[in-house]
């Protein structure tokens, strides 16, 4: 009964409207608040600041400056194995196999379609259609920057608007296509593995979501948004393998695709497997 209510409570609360509330608290200033409210969330979540290049939490501007705190050199090294593609972000693997019929395992029966995630362009789609994807959960104790897997060229990035439905293992499980569904920025690079699109995706309370080369991506009208960095008259974005790509305030779910017959996943990551950025995600596909 509880499950259902909370399923429930998921349609009906106004997400975005909670979101923009919960960014002004985020962004907050006022040190006695900022401070206090900082310290519940880093106690609740038991986050390890040992590793945080800036230890002290009252140090912070604003929690957001927190959330997103960046860590001391070489808490993430980089797995060195020639060809490793690298788990983008901390958190834990959702699911992560190959791409059937042009649709994404979710959970326990649910699946969403490619062309719907990357915002119904068929000609950006196309070249996962048979291909293989992993799905990586942030919970709210972990980093929240998101690194690239391999070193890439951006080709164009699209802000899909959406709903923001909570992200975690009971929505994965009750709301039909959830990832397809919550707002989210898809990034398309060139890479030696071919094209591969890197997916962070919003959910409630996510306030905002940002890339390092365009800072805040949420625009103020949510209105689909395509932008192409492959042209003559834009300077080329290329970014090494491991170099920050974006992070989330508050939230939630990236999402990497290739396309068929490029990559393998490690055998000993399954769903629900702790990950962390840097480490091994998988390999080049055996030939």
């Amino acid at each position: 009964m509880k499950k259902r209510l909370f399923i429930l409570s998921q349609y009906l609360l106004p997400h975005h409207l909670l979101s923009r509330l919960a960014g002004c608290i985020a962004e907050c200033r006022v040190r006695w608040f900022k401070n206090a409210f900082t310290a519940w969330f880093a106690k609740r979540y038991q986050v390890d600041m040992s590793q945080a290049l800036v230890e002290d939490l009252t140090a912070y501007e604003h929690f957001n400056a927190f959330f997103t705190r960046a860590l001391k050199d070489g808490a993430r090294p980089l797995d060195e194995t020639p060809g490793a593609i690298l788990c983008p972000a901390d958190g834990a693997v959702s699911q992560l196999g190959p791409i059937e019929h042009g649709r994404v395992f979710q959970a326990k029966g649910h699946s969403y379609s490619v062309l719907e995630l990357l915002g119904g362009d068929a000609t950006a789609a196309a070249p996962f259609m048979g291909g293989d994807f992993a799905t990586i959960y942030l919970s709210p104790k972990d980093y929240h920057r998101v690194h690239m897997p391999l070193a890439g060229t951006l080709r164009e990035m699209v802000y899909v608007p959406g709903r923001i439905f909570s992200v975690n293992q009971t929505t994965a499980e009750n709301v039909p296509e959830l990832f397809a569904r919550n707002e989210r920025v898809v990034c398309l690079f060139d890479t030696e593995r071919g094209p591969m699109a890197v997916v962070l995706v919003g959910a409630m309370i996510v306030a905002s979501i940002e890339t390092v080369w365009a800072g805040l991506v949420t625009p103020p009208k949510r209105e689909l948004k395509t932008v192409r960095y492959d042209e003559a008259a834009r300077q080329p974005i290329h970014l090494e393998k491991g170099a920050e790509l974006g992070r989330f305030k508050l939230g939630s779910t990236a999402i990497v695709l290739f396309g068929p017959q490029q990559v393998q996943w490690a055998q000993e990551l399954v769903a629900g497997s702790p990950v962390r950025m840097g480490q091994g995600l998988g390999a080049p596909a055996q030939a």
